[in-house]
């Protein structure tokens, strides 16, 4: 016989014991009861009385030093049998037996037949006897049966049992988070099964692959937190609240601890982290766990050795504004400064294109957060920043609150973003990230957006300006409307938007009526015309995204919509104006009834010498008033009274269909010829040497170099061949066209744009003249035309100004005889047979005030055609 001390570590059943070293508990061994045998526990099914016979000896033994004595020793097994003593003194298998919780051996001291041991077991014997009598334990004549299922089964079980808590013995720790528990509940059921503690993951122990023998290390730390939970919990009779369950089908439960949640304990230790995919089960609970998380961290205690806090954005939140959203879970903002800087929602994500759940809601959850947010003063506090990727650029995270309502949180519980799963180190996460995980729980429960296991209705909306005709079909119903409601899907410049209109299903090009803004560059890089890109920047900035009213009054010659935007009831071609990033174009602003309001605008930002008229000059604008005063009347299409308009011109070119471009000689041409001597000049230095830095757009101002003569003139792109990398320019000065490969454009100095001296060439044609349509006899008229005029100085008589058109009808006189109508250009070129009075007069062509002219070149057009002379050589054509 020997003896020895331990403490016992756990129970194995009614007769067993695992025992510990007082001085290493990391040595154990088992002991068994001799002479006495007990139910035994199985994975298959207890025996009666089994669990009820091991609480006993547990209850009466567990964590308490023992002094054992072994009697024998299986030789095979190696496995002791003997008798133990607790220091208050109560003798093993002597109180078990006594209670009735276990029975002797038949085959007890068959082989020891000395009288000590012969003696104890007749001892033994006498109380297992009067356990009988008295009908103790396992004698009790009742059915000491008890059901265990080591599985949860179906949804039964936490229908029946979620929230709430119940008794349980944790029989086994298998590693700092996991456990196998015994839920006692009822005195017939019981459910022995693996259960997580809820809210924490603890680095895992070492462990053997059973289908290798090869054994896996432990993680560091994870032996520790495996030991601190079996001195605390095994086999320890606890309260268990019961949170739910992981998708492999265990059990989350908290684990209540006499003095606590064993969670909370092993994160103030640093030995375990917070497992956020147990978040929706704890909800509130999960903050006094964030919370001793947090705690370890500060004091860098074991897995958070090393911890460096989070810093933040100069520890307080910051006012801004938002001014796009790219995203259901991203948005450009803009501080008071004007700065832009790009966020993502801390720890959401928005539907993705590529899940088929997910991506019919895109548009859908990005229009409900620009309802919510766009153009709103926001409070954002950044979270932390993320490294660019392959797929995504570097940006900061952030929680966005708007009137106190946390943006991201309302993006979830609605069911259009779901909550990002992050790394267990990864700090740049939501302050509320678990408040954001429970409502994506409550999201999935109630069925909503992406949980809802059906597609939104996608608004469609049929591009009504991709044709003129297109255009005419929808112009009607929206001339008809006033304010009609919208959206500004895009800023293509300053004054040309794509505009959405729900109730239309429609959307369209709105084009600014009244006013002429400068174009921008393609990319943010390129400069475009002279304040064309902060006329854009201001569109972004004020209309980008926002719901609008627009008014339309007609459409352009390629399906554009002409007409009024209105941002918040205010006039945004007004505002334009008014910042100087636009100018007044006067016909189209009388016609669309806004000329008085804009014309104030542009007052203003004159005088205020703001954006295009930084370099204004008054006089500059008392000229260019008298010449709109003379020509005021002219809007009328009959004319009661001949205009006294005369005015000397030259005509610089004649195009090929005929029509004149002329230069009205005085200001305007000394003005032109100061800026063509400068133009010169400037060219003519080599630091000036500069090439396009893009490919030249439609309507791009440049510098271009004549191939007549290689001087460079101010011209603007009519065609473009990417190809062959020609483009066809127009010289605004002088009205003649080239094709001019790239290498032979500049890019126009702003000293030298048309806010400095507008384009000198005006378009014009000859009254009451219609040119031959056959190709020989127009080209015959073109010559006689040069021939007629070519560098001499003519009078011109602006007889109507079509403002709409752009366009004057002029007659040329000598200026010698300007006044008569027999003596005129236009009378010779009829008498030459190269021209014809049109046999459709424009209305105010009919009237009487034109009469004798048109007798006059009626009569000159009959004397051509009776000597047959040009186009009438065979015969008359008007007869065909």
């Amino acid at each position: 016989m020997s003896s020895f001390f331990a403490q016992v570590k756990s129970v194995l059943s009614g007769d067993t014991l695992i025992l510990a070293n007082p001085k290493n508990p990391a040595l154990e061994r088992q002991f068994s009861l001799a002479y006495v045998t007990a139910p035994r526990l199985s994975k298959d099914g207890d025996e009666p009385y089994a669990f009820q016979s091991r609480e006993f000896l547990r209850e009466l033994t567990l964590s308490k030093p023992i002094k054992c004595t072994v009697l024998y020793t299986i030789p095979n097994s190696g496995r002791e049998y003997g008798v133990a003593q607790l220091q208050d003194g109560t003798e093993l298998p002597e109180a078990a037996v006594k209670a009735g919780w276990l029975k002797v051996r038949e085959d007890a001291g068959r082989k020891d037949d000395s009288e000590e041991t012969l003696d104890k077991i007749d001892k033994l014997r006498e109380l297992e006897t009067q356990a009988k009598d008295e009908q103790k334990g396992l004698h009790a004549g009742k059915d000491g049966f008890i059901a265990v299922q080591n599985d949860l089964g179906g949804p039964d079980f936490l229908n029946q049992w979620k929230g709430k808590t119940v008794d349980a013995v944790i029989e086994k720790v298998i590693s700092g988070d996991r456990l196998l528990t015994r839920l006692l509940l009822s005195d017939k059921k019981h459910y022995q099964v693996m259960t997580l503690i809820a809210g924490i993951r603890t680095p895992s122990t070492a462990r053997t692959n059973p289908s290798t023998g090869q054994t896996q290390p432990a993680e560091e730390y994870g032996e520790e937190a495996k030991r601190f939970v079996e001195t605390r919990l095994l086999q320890r009779k606890l309260k268990v609240k019961i949170v739910g369950a992981s998708p492999q089908g265990q059990l989350v439960a908290t684990i209540l601890h006499p003095n606590g949640n064993i969670a909370e304990f092993l994160l103030q230790d640093g030995l375990a982290r917070c497992n956020d995919f147990h978040s929706v089960f704890l909800g509130p609970d999960m903050a006094a766990l964030r919370a001793a998380e947090k705690k370890a961290q500060s004091a860098q205690l074991r897995l958070h050795k090393g911890h460096v806090a989070k810093a933040t954005a100069g520890g307080k939140d910051l006012d801004v504004t938002v001014s796009k959203i790219v995203g259901a879970d991203t948005i450009l903002v803009r501080n008071k400064a004007g700065d832009e800087k790009r966020l993502s929602l801390s720890s959401i994500r928005g539907p993705r294109a590529g899940e088929p759940s997910e991506a019919p809601w895109r548009e859908e959850a990005k229009e409900f957060l620009r309802k919510k947010i766009i153009g709103k003063h926001v409070r954002v506090s950044i979270d932390g920043s993320k490294a660019a990727t392959d797929d995504f650029e570097a940006r900061d995270v952030a929680t966005v609150t708007r009137d106190g309502k946390n943006i991201g949180l309302m993006l979830v519980q609605e069911g259009y973003a779901t909550v990002i799963r992050h790394r267990k180190d990864d700090t740049d996460r939501a302050s509320n990230y678990d408040e954001l995980l429970a409502a994506q729980e409550t999201a999935k429960e109630e069925k909503k957006g992406i949980w809802s296991g059906k597609s939104p209705k996608i608004k469609q909306y049929t591009d009504m300006s991709e044709s003129a005709q297109k255009a005419k079909l929808q112009l009607s119903t929206l001339s008809r409307q006033k304010k009609v409601p919208g959206i500004v899907d895009y800023c293509k410049s300053g004054s040309r938007f794509t505009v959405l209109i729900p109730r239309e299903g429609v959307k369209i090009t709105l084009v600014l009526a009244g006013i002429r803004a400068p174009r921008a560059g393609r990319t943010p890089k390129e400069e475009g015309e002279p304040f064309g890109n902060e006329a854009l920047e201001l569109a972004n900035r004020r209309c980008n995204q926002r719901d609008c009213e627009i008014d339309v009054h007609d459409i352009d010659k390629v399906g554009g919509f002409i007409g009024d935007l209105y941002i918040g009831r205010e006039s945004f071609a007004k505002l334009l104006v008014e910042e100087g990033l636009a100018s007044v174009h006067q016909y189209s602003a009388e016609k669309s009834g806004n000329a008085a309001e804009l014309n104030a605008a542009e007052k203003r930002a004159k005088e205020a010498r703001k954006g295009l008229w930084k370099d204004w000059d008054p006089s500059q604008d008392a000229a260019e008033e008298e010449e709109a005063a003379q020509a005021a009347p002219e809007v009328e299409l009959t004319i009661r009274e001949k205009r006294n308009d005369y005015r000397d011109i030259v005509i610089t070119n004649v195009d090929a269909n005929g029509k004149l471009k002329i230069q009205e000689v005085g200001q305007g041409t000394a003005a032109l010829t100061t800026l063509m001597n400068e133009f010169k000049k400037y060219h003519s230095n080599p630091a000036n040497k500069k090439s396009l830095p893009d490919a030249p757009k439609t309507g791009e101002l440049v510098a271009a170099q004549f191939s007549a003569d290689g001087e460079w003139y101010r011209a603007r792109v009519r065609s473009n061949d990417r190809s062959a990398k020609v483009a066809e320019v127009v010289y605004i000065d002088y009205g003649n066209s080239e094709k001019q490969p790239w290498s032979k454009l500049r890019p126009l100095d702003a000293q030298f744009g048309v806010q400095k001296l507008k384009a000198q060439a005006i378009d014009a044609s000859l009254s009451f003249v219609q040119l031959p349509s056959a190709t020989h006899y127009l080209d015959e008229a073109i010559n006689i035309i040069y021939e007629l005029t070519e560098g001499r100085q003519l009078v011109g008589s602006f007889d109507y100004i079509d403002n709409k058109e752009g366009l004057s009808y002029i007659t040329i006189y000598d200026p010698k005889d300007a006044k008569d109508p027999d003596s005129s250009l236009n009378r010779e070129i009829l008498s030459t047979g190269y021209a014809m009075v049109p046999m459709k007069l424009k209305a105010w062509e009919r009237s009487p005030v034109f009469e004798k002219t048109l007798k006059s070149y009626r009569k000159a057009q009959e004397q051509a055609k009776d000597t047959r002379l040009g186009m009438w050589e065979y015969g008359d054509i008007t007869e065909d």
